[in-house]
């Protein structure tokens, strides 16, 4: 807090004023990083049906949103990684961002032209959400340039899961999608 103090130029006592604690600070830095990412994908929504070029372009909004704090990822991730820390992506102090971010992944989902079978349909932005976490895990390690690799990732696997999206509506995966869905409804009751 000291050090973030001095560089907003501003006294210990004022940055506590407006933060309570390191996590109140990070958690307010993710909650802008949203809004961020948000306004850097609303383009790509707006001008795309394509799901796999919506997917791709809401990854590739963050990557750049973010490549400014990138010397940071593998800080951020060892706090965020630690199950019981306020700074988990999973954690109840988390639940804002997280929510906002599912209800991104739910616009990238409606305003496409693909059509995702009705079991699905509810559960699907969490799972594109936990799917771009994996992005994001990926992005933390990648030492490449421009995050070339993590943006390789997303590219090559966008119509992987567009894929298995429609796939997903066929009537022999009908139980197993069933199943899936009955298992994340069993996970959150817990």
């Amino acid at each position: 807090m000291r050090a973030i103090a001095t560089e907003a130029g501003v006294s210990v006592g004022n940055a506590y004023y407006y933060f309570a604690s390191k996590e109140h600070l990070i958690q307010a830095f993710y909650d802008q990083a949203f809004l961020d990412h948000e306004a850097a994908a609303r383009p790509v929504l707006a001008a795309e049906t394509d799901l796999t070029q919506r997917i791709v372009g809401v990854a590739e909004a963050w990557l750049d949103v973010m490549d400014p704090y990138r010397a940071f990822a593998g800080t951020f991730f060892k706090n965020a990684a630690e199950p019981t820390s306020p700074l988990s992506p999973f954690s109840p102090e988390s639940a804002p961002a997280r929510n906002a971010s599912i209800a991104l992944w739910r616009d990238v989902i409606d305003g496409s032209d693909t059509k995702v079978g009705k079991a699905l349909r509810q559960e699907l932005p969490e799972l594109m959400w936990l799917y771009f976490m994996g992005i994001v895990l990926f992005w933390v390690h990648d030492p490449s340039d421009g995050a070339a690799r993590t943006r390789l990732l997303a590219r090559r696997t966008a119509p992987i899961v567009v894929r298995a999206i429609g796939l997903a509506r066929l009537p022999v995966l009908r139980a197993t999608i069933a199943d899936l869905v009955a298992l994340i409804a069993e996970l959150k009751s817990l």
